[in-house]
C-alpha cells in the first residue's frame, strides 16, 4: 500500500485580533497554542484551510 502524504502545520502567530472564522479554521486544524504543531493528511480541504490562515501558520 502507498503511504499517505502528510503536511506538518505549526502555529507561529497569535490569532488574537483575527477574524472569528480564521480562529475557527485554526481550531479545525487542531492548533491552539503558539509553536504547537500537527501532522495532518495532505488533502485539498486541509490545503484550503492552510491557505486561509497562511499568515498565522507555517506548513512543511
Amino acid at each position: 500500500m502507498s503511504e499517505k502524504k502528510t503536511v506538518k502545520v505549526t502555529l507561529v502567530k497569535s490569532p488574537i485580533g483575527t477574524k472569528a472564522d480564521h480562529r475557527a479554521t485554526l481550531a479545525g486544524l487542531g492548533l491552539k497554542k503558539i509553536r504547537q504543531s500537527r501532522v495532518l493528511e495532505d488533502t485539498p480541504a486541509v490545503r484550503g484551510m492552510i491557505n486561509k490562515v497562511a499568515y498565522l501558520v507555517r506548513a512543511e
